[in-house]
């Protein structure tokens, strides 16, 4: 029985290892994976970020002056519109030409008129309005630059190219305007006021039927209250206030050099 056990085991080891070898021979063989090396990544440095601006216009830069006078200080903002204008106003400032001249003519509810060379030494009582210095300013008309309450614009004489005094000027006082007022002035003058003109000439007031016909070059940017008191000022048969109302200007901005460079 031994010898048959031993013989019937051998049978069945052999059987066993045939097996596992076919099964062996069955698997396929796995070939290595081919490798791709990676692409070496190169760390670029980080940029600073980029300050993004919603308005990208340049903030336009405006001259303003200070007119001080007896009856308070006021501070007009020169158009850049009106380069012309503007550039002569402000050599007339710089040479001191306004210093201690006289708003010789006031209209209540109208302007008030300065600028006159003759005013600073003139009499009591004398006439004023006449003089000058020697020379005419384009005119210079943009239809966005209108007579609005506190705008300020040069005086000329009844002259057909309607070219500016080289040094008077006046600032608008003006009246509330009626709806009815501007429908009359829109058919004389062939001007059409869009409606926020026409909101600002009735709500703040201003004298229309000069628009384009002389040149608005600036505006009051702060002591509205000193026209209004100069305007308000007893005046003779002349327009001319009996007390007179000297003025004094100085350039606030920009400065000196940027001044220079800008012309």
């Amino acid at each position: 029985m031994n010898r048959i056990t031993k013989i019937a085991s051998l049978v069945l080891a052999i059987i066993f290892a045939a097996q596992l070898q076919a099964q062996v021979k069955k698997q396929p063989v796995k070939k290595p994976a081919t490798t791709i090396p990676a692409k070496k990544t190169v760390k670029k440095p980080m940029s600073k970020p980029v300050k993004v601006i919603a308005d990208t216009a340049a903030k336009e830069e405006f001259t303003k002056v200070k007119i001080s006078t007896n009856a308070g200080d006021m501070v007009i903002r020169l158009y850049n519109k009106t380069p012309k204008h503007r550039d002569n106003f402000i050599k007339l400032v710089k040479d001191h030409f306004y210093d201690s001249l006289l708003f010789h003519r006031v209209i209540s509810q109208f302007m008030i008129q300065g600028g006159d060379p003759k005013s600073k030494t003139s009499a009591a009582g004398e006439m004023l309005g006449s003089g000058d210095v020697g020379y005419t300013i384009p005119a210079e008309f943009d239809s966005a630059l209108y007579h609005k309450r506190g705008a300020l614009c040069a005086a000329r004489t009844d002259n057909p190219e309607k070219a500016s005094s080289g040094c008077q000027f006046y600032i608008v006082q003006g009246r509330k305007i009626s709806e009815g007022e501007l429908n009359n002035i829109e058919q004389q003058s062939g001007i059409k006021y869009a409606p926020a003109k026409r909101m600002v000439y009735k709500m703040n007031g201003g004298t229309p039927f000069l628009d384009m016909n002389y040149t608005v070059f600036g505006e009051i940017e702060s002591g509205m209250e000193v026209v209004d008191a100069i305007a308000a000022a007893a005046v003779d048969n002349f327009k001319r206030p009996f007390n007179d109302i000297r003025m004094r200007m100085e350039i606030l901005l920009p400065s000196e050099e940027n001044l220079e460079t800008k012309k």
